[in-house]
């Protein structure tokens, strides 16, 4: 069962990843981990206050870790909430869906011996 704690910051990452743009930001800082923010920002064709608050979203939601270098602050994504979320619905579900898999296969390769052993008694 999940606590008010655990739907609160679930509700900070579904609401962090529902805008296009920070989605992009997220993809853009996993493929460049350690990424300035002004590198960052460069992406985009907005103000670099603009892409300020949409990685502060991030950062409240927990996806995204900065670094401050001097002045620079570098980006990393923190992909254990969305692994969370991955845990609580899909982990599940997949486990089921895995022994309903193996449960086909048996029957089906059941269902093959079977007309294998018909034709060999022919």
């Amino acid at each position: 069962m999940t606590t008010y704690d655990e739907d609160t910051e679930t509700d900070a990452v579904f609401a962090a990843l529902a805008h296009t743009s920070r989605r992009r930001m997220l993809d853009i800082i996993r493929d460049q981990p350690g990424l300035t923010v002004g590198a960052l920002a460069s992406h985009f064709d907005t103000s670099r206050i603009t892409v300020m608050n949409h990685l502060a979203t991030l950062t409240e939601a927990g996806l995204v870790i900065s670094e401050k270098h001097g002045r620079a602050r570098n980006l990393y994504l923190n992909a254990a909430p969305i692994h969370a979320i991955h845990q609580r619905w899909i982990d599940s579900y997949g486990a089921y869906w895995a022994d309903q898999a193996l449960t086909l296969k048996s029957m089906a390769e059941a269902a093959h011996q079977h007309k294998k052993d018909l034709q060999d008694d022919d």
